[in-house]
């Protein structure tokens, strides 16, 4: 589903909508995208096997993973919910979805998601101020678990005797990337002078690579990291416990829809148990942070499918369980995106609804 994975001060200026870059972006997730599943996957697995392991699921199991499925999609929900005080669950349900079909369709559709979120939300009487502390909280809590996940899945290998070399410094690595940046949050609440001077260091940085891309510095990074601060330490204090919780069940429905998959299709536990899974897809997650398709489309496919293989998985029932995973986490909600942006184009009710900010979800500066 859409996340913020980039937090960076804003800056009111009109974002050119098609260009050299869109173009190439658009050209190369279509050639990954064809590389993968026209190339690649077929050396993988023969696709007759695949479609007889597919039709050999009883109508119950489809009915489990479907229900799974469901929920998955009502965690999403719950999230932004609970980092947008006053939306309902309805305009929740509305604006996650459609935003979500954009992201999983257009190559760069994250951009384009993240500006209708501010249509939905600005429609409802959301301030702009209000969204952005929406998605930056959200999007925040969304990178700490994907952070999170892989360091707790080896830790679990650990224990079963199965942590090598390799796992183990890439978990002291996943470790010290998420204690640096929960360390670097809390500062950035905690003190005013830490977060300016926290942004003018983030801006510094910035203009180096600003310059090798031949673009002016970047300037008043520290007040907006300070504006930022003032913004998200009102929500955080109330919503942190409520935050972290429904991230982790978001997270863990996501993954106990591809475990119910690989269960009903047939990979059993002695080829890859619980854990092994939870690794495979805590790393491959984490690819989702390079948006090179829409939706990490072919991406997440040949990572889950190479994983799960490699940890003892037959190859066409590994192939069958990921392509359904991926058709009701991914395609089916492009679907429901499209019918819940109609509603939000033609629903009146709704318009200019939202109510006054809390004043405990503010804090002044001082």
């Amino acid at each position: 589903m859409l996340s913020t994975t980039q937090i960076a001060p804003p800056i009111d200026r009109p974002a050119r909508r098609f260009g050299p870059r869109r173009i190439v972006s658009i050209v190369v997730s279509v050639a990954l995208i064809v590389a993968i599943f026209w190339f690649v996957l077929p050396q993988v697995a023969d696709f007759s096997k695949v479609r007889s392991e597919i039709g050999a699921m009883t109508w119950m199991e489809l009915g489990i993973i479907a229900v799974v499925a469901g929920w998955n999609l009502v965690t999403y929900w719950l999230v932004t919910v609970a980092a947008t005080p006053g939306l309902t669950y309805g305009q929740a349900m509305v604006m996650t979805e459609s935003s979500t079909a954009v992201a999983n369709t257009i190559p760069g559709g994250s951009a384009v998601a993240v500006g209708l979120t501010y249509s939905m939300l600005g429609s409802w009487g959301f301030s702009k101020s209000r969204s952005t502390v929406s998605l930056v909280v959200s999007g925040i809590w969304n990178n700490f678990v994907k952070l999170g996940m892989p360091v707790l899945a080896l830790a679990l290998l650990a224990f079963q005797g199965q942590a090598s070399g390799s796992r183990i410094v890439a978990g002291l690595v996943g470790i010290g990337a998420l204690v640096a940046a929960v360390t670097l949050f809390a500062l950035i609440l905690r003190s005013e002078a830490f977060a300016e001077r926290a942004g003018e260091g983030a801006g510094r940085a910035m203009t180096g690579v600003r310059r090798l891309l031949h673009k002016p510095p970047a300037a008043g990074w520290g007040r907006a990291t300070l504006k930022f601060r003032n913004r998200v330490i009102g929500i955080v204090r109330r919503r942190w416990i409520r935050l972290t919780v429904m991230s982790l069940v978001g997270h863990l429905s996501l993954f106990l829809v591809l475990m119910v998959t690989l269960r009903d299709i047939g990979v059993s536990n002695a080829e890859v148990n619980w854990v092994e899974a939870l690794a495979v897809f805590a790393f491959v997650r984490l690819l989702t942070a390079i948006p090179l398709t829409p939706g990490g489309l072919g991406i997440i496919e040949l990572g889950l499918i190479g994983g799960l293989t490699a940890a003892g998985g037959d190859h066409a029932q590994v192939v069958a369980a990921v392509l359904v995973y991926r058709t009701l986490t991914f395609v089916v909600p492009i679907g429901f995106g499209v019918v819940t942006y109609l509603f939000w184009k033609r629903n009146r009710s709704w318009l200019s609804s939202a109510p006054p900010l809390d004043p405990a979800f503010t804090v002044q500066a001082g």
